[in-house]
């Protein structure tokens, strides 16, 4: 019986904590599936929590750099934990993100850097620089608020379009009034499709 496993990715000036009610809710609903919402792996430089990358000065011309240069850190953060839990190419892995973990989620599935059953975005934008070469059976959800005053709704529609033409296969939630948050009715929505996702 393969393993399943879900990687929660918190925003820039949170932590693992922020996000691991969420990983305790899925792992009590979905029996067997593992949840692990670990830090960042850098320090935020705006005094609290920490970060995957720096948004200070960040700039549509800067990101996607930045974004590269966090690769090698968030590639280490993430094989840590598939090491500990002896995860292996047969095992089924999904990560969902929030805001800069998104970006991350989705930079990861278009460079196809693990072995991704599912990428679900909260709130988040597709800033990876291309080309794109994802696994022929990418599949992700970006689920984003069309109230959201510090990521644009239109990023995750943006990111949708350039995911469909790399040839990953993407449903687009949005949310009427939702700010930048997750809402009880948006981990509803992700809960259905890991649960496509990992067959259960």
């Amino acid at each position: 019986m393969s393993k399943k496993i879900i990687i929660l990715l918190h925003g820039v000036g949170s932590n693992g904590a922020d996000l691991q009610g969420l990983g305790d809710y899925w792992q009590a609903s979905m029996p067997g599936v593992i949840c692990e919402s670990p830090n960042a792996p850098q320090d935020c430089d705006m005094g609290q929590g920490y970060q995957w990358f720096s948004v200070s000065g960040v700039t549509e011309e800067n990101r996607p750099a930045r974004i590269v240069e966090a690769r090698e850190q968030f590639d280490a953060t993430l094989k840590g934990i598939l090491n500990k839990h002896q995860i292996g190419t047969k095992d089924k892995l999904i990560l969902v993100g929030f805001s800069q973990g998104s970006i991350m989620s989705l930079d990861a599935l278009v460079r196809d850097a693990l072995p991704l059953a599912g990428v679900v975005a909260f709130s988040g934008r597709l800033s990876s620089p291309a080309p794109y070469h994802p696994a022929t059976d990418s599949k992700a959800i970006l689920i984003h608020g069309d109230a959201d005053p510090v990521i644009p709704w239109t990023e995750s529609r943006d990111a949708q379009q350039k995911l469909q033409a790399a040839g990953v296969e993407v449903e687009l939630s949005v949310e009427a009034g939702v700010p930048h948050t997750i809402t009880g009715a948006g981990v509803g929505t992700a809960e259905a499709f890991i649960r496509e996702r990992f067959a259960l």
